[in-house]
């Protein structure tokens, strides 16, 4: 039997392709410390199962293909608190931050279209962009320059006539970059100037660690015809399994092509947007503790990475991500020994080999992505099952 083509180019995820071995592991009695998956363990806000259990329609409808009133109206608000007005028509509510993204590519994407994203990206970026029959032209970055990327010198000589917009995760996943507000200017600048869309991911934007302000896109000036942003309340509000998120953008005409898209799956889960709306009244508190969690989660991962001989990696400053190059051959084979062969005391860890996160053929074969969302001793506890397994891995 044939199988598309665009299908046949995607690979499996990175970051779930190992989990049969870990299963097999688990069934053996070994505990796993799964830093691969960013599953934040931090609470839900009872804000949103309250306004579930609050829930007395008879008849569980279909929403509005746009999203219902109240989750338009939650997206609204929030936006407006930092600075981004936004009409209700500039607004669509979709099935979390993924059908965002897939909406967005399929409008402005054709075969042969190139989309420039700095390298390493969220490895699903590939997935999406294959499928639309587009590809990704990397801008190569590296953790011995902090995964730096917004500079004329690396972006334009990217830009021909395939090109039709630039996209970035800020802040950063799998980098925990954050792009200052000229660096942001700049990137936004380049594609007004080429007459592209800027695609920014702002899933992650509560999650900064230096007084960093919050920052979108959507707050600089004459990008009206040009940015579109993804986001999404699973990082947010830890809220993962709701799957709801959002595509904002100004350009009237792009939101048109959404809705068709919008459309045609007819809507967004009902009682997941009820819930999902309620959690934005939480409030600043919230975020002021988890922010502070996360950034001691930070701490502890570099502090045990520091003390890993040959280990390079960059500190992440914003998300909950940390990607490290490893002083190993090949990081899929390492992490399928851990698995299959190693344990400490009953014990093994799980990360993200991070060469999926790469569109250039033969990078990160020996780099990682981790997720620091584990309490502290945990991530301690990895880093020391790390350091010790590289050790012996190499001395096999």
């Amino acid at each position: 039997m044939k199988f598309s083509s665009k299908i046949e180019k995607c690979g499996l995820s990175p970051i779930r392709k190992f989990g049969p071995l870990a299963n097999e592991a688990k069934a053996k009695g070994i505990k796993i410390y799964h830093l691969n998956i960013g599953q934040p363990d931090i609470e839900t806000p009872k804000e949103m199962m309250e306004a579930i259990r609050a829930i007395n329609d008879p008849v569980l409808a279909y929403a509005p293909s746009p999203g219902l009133p109240v989750m338009i109206d939650a997206v609204q608000n929030y936006y407006e608190k930092i600075g981004v007005p936004l009409e209700k028509s500039e607004i669509q509510i979709t099935t979390a931050g993924s059908e965002a993204l897939m909406m967005a590519l399929s409008c402005i994407l054709d075969d042969g279209d190139e989309i420039i994203i700095p390298e390493p990206f969220y490895t699903n970026y590939n997935t999406f962009v294959n499928l639309t029959g587009g590809s990704i032209r990397p801008i190569p970055c590296t953790p011995e320059e902090g995964y730096k990327f917004a500079s004329r010198e690396k972006i334009e000589p990217l830009i021909n006539e395939h090109t039709r917009a630039i996209m970035f995760t800020n802040p950063g996943n799998p980098t925990g970059t954050i792009l200052t507000k000229e660096e942001m200017q700049l990137v936004c600048d380049i594609a007004k100037e080429h007459d592209l869309f800027v695609i920014g991911d702002e899933v992650y934007r509560e999650f900064v660690y230096e007084n960093e302000p919050l920052q979108s896109i959507l707050q600089l000036e004459g990008l009206e015809e040009n940015a579109i942003v993804i986001d999404s309340v699973s990082k947010r509000f830890s809220a993962c399994g709701a799957r709801i998120g959002c595509l904002l953008s100004r350009n009237k005409d792009l939101m048109q092509h959404v809705m068709k898209y919008a459309q045609g799956r007819l809507s967004t889960p009902t009682i997941d947007q009820i819930g999902s709306a309620a959690l934005y009244n939480v409030g600043p508190e919230y975020f002021d503790a988890v922010r502070k969690e996360y950034k001691a989660r930070r701490d502890t991962m570099v502090e045990g990475l520091a003390k890993i001989p040959g280990v390079i990696y960059s500190n992440p400053k914003g998300a909950f991500y940390c990607m490290a190059k490893l002083p190993v051959d090949n990081a899929e084979s390492f992490q399928t020994w851990l698995l299959k062969e190693y344990n400490n005391n009953g014990e093994t860890v799980m990360f993200a080999p991070a060469a999926g996160f790469y569109a250039t053929p033969g990078s990160g074969v020996n780099e990682i992505r981790m997720a620091y969302v584990l309490k502290r001793e945990d991530i301690a506890r990895a880093m020391e099952l790390l350091a010790d397994a590289i050790e012996k891995y190499n001395n096999r």
